[in-house]
């Protein structure tokens, strides 16, 4: 007797689209970062020679008579340039911020700066998020052991530690953008660490900048290490100190609690 079997339903044929359909998604959460790489390399090989000071000081009266014809437009395009600087870590965000400056003098310069930044560095944060941070941040939060502890002492203490890397002048722009999306910081609070973090170093570079047109008549170049002498350097330093002080109340009160 031949034996009748009930059809079987395609569930292995409905499970593979759905895998297809899921796979792009998986590939498409790095695409943002590959591109700011990609720009990033190409930024380096080919923009380094422009976005320098040198360049500044040749066109500067180009951009003055620019910015008095059409000021708002002015402002615009600076910001949308200083955010695709810092979001595909191109070189030239120090001239950047001079230029801001000089332009717009400290302040509104300042602000227009440290907005630009700001929006920069959300950017390039959400992108290395949707990439790898949300990954990285999962494994270091299941893992034992000292990648553990690192992670527990990140949660712990957030607020001090991302101020910390925004104040301490020698932490790279790009590492303070992209550490915290690695470790699982939200959002918000990055964005408003990174805002009033970067305002004393931002502040010091726009009066610099601001002061260009007395450094280009003299034929000179701006003195770009003042934010290392002890005049600008010990105040940033003891703001670094001040972010610091809820974590070291916290290790002396575990100690004593020991």
């Amino acid at each position: 007797m031949t034996e009748v079997y009930p059809k079987q339903k395609a569930v292995p044929v409905k499970q593979s689209s759905e895998q297809s359909a899921a796979a792009p998604k998986g590939v498409m959460r790095y695409l943002p970062l590959a591109i700011i790489l990609a720009v990033a390399a190409i930024g380096y090989a080919t923009l380094g020679d422009y976005l320098t000071f040198d360049t500044l000081r040749e066109n500067r009266e180009a951009l003055l008579a620019f910015r008095d014809a059409n000021y708002v437009l002015t402002v615009l395009v600076f910001i949308l340039i200083y955010v695709a600087i810092v979001a595909f870590s191109l070189p030239g965000a120090t001239v950047a911020t001079l230029t801001g400056g000089f332009l717009f003098a400290t302040f509104p310069g300042a602000l227009f700066n440290i907005t630009a930044a700001t929006l920069g560095a959300i950017a390039i944060f959400q992108a290395a998020r949707w990439g790898l941070g949300e990954k990285l941040a999962a494994r270091m939060e299941a893992s034992d052991g000292v990648i553990h502890k690192i992670k527990q002492g990140i949660n712990e203490n957030e607020w001090s530690m991302l101020f910390l890397i925004r104040l301490v002048p020698a932490v790279p722009f790009f590492v303070a953008n992209l550490v915290p999306a690695f470790v699982g910081v939200p959002l918000w609070r990055y964005a408003v660490t990174t805002f009033l973090g970067i305002i004393p170093g931002t502040v010091v570079y726009t009066s610099v900048g601001a002061g260009l047109g007395e450094v280009f008549a003299r034929g000179e170049t701006p003195n770009l290490g003042i934010i290392f002498e002890p005049h600008v350097l010990f105040p940033i330093l003891g703001l670094a100190a001040l972010a610091a002080l809820p974590m070291i109340l916290k290790a002396l009160r575990g100690k004593k609690g020991l």
